[in-house]
């Protein structure tokens, strides 16, 4: 019980992250594109976007690959 919490956790800080880095990155980038005159701001909106891309997708990667050492070190150990 206690090893799915923190799978949970994990999963909603993600999830969390990821979601603020988005928007954060959608700002920026929309900010670049119609306001600023600096096409340097829209290069940062679109950085910013693709780390929030890659954050989430490496924070999936870990739960995955962490739930799937534990079922197996479970299997062997009964």
């Amino acid at each position: 019980v206690f090893q799915m919490e923190s799978y949970v956790k994990m999963l909603h800080a993600t999830k969390v992250v990821g979601a603020a880095l988005l928007t954060i990155g959608i700002a920026v980038f929309l900010y670049g594109t119609f306001v600023s005159e600096y096409s340097t701001i829209m290069g940062v909106g679109i950085g910013i976007v693709m780390g929030a891309v890659f954050t989430f997708i490496i924070g999936m990667i870990l739960v995955a690959s962490e739930e799937m050492i534990s079922k197996q070190l479970k299997k062997e150990s009964i």
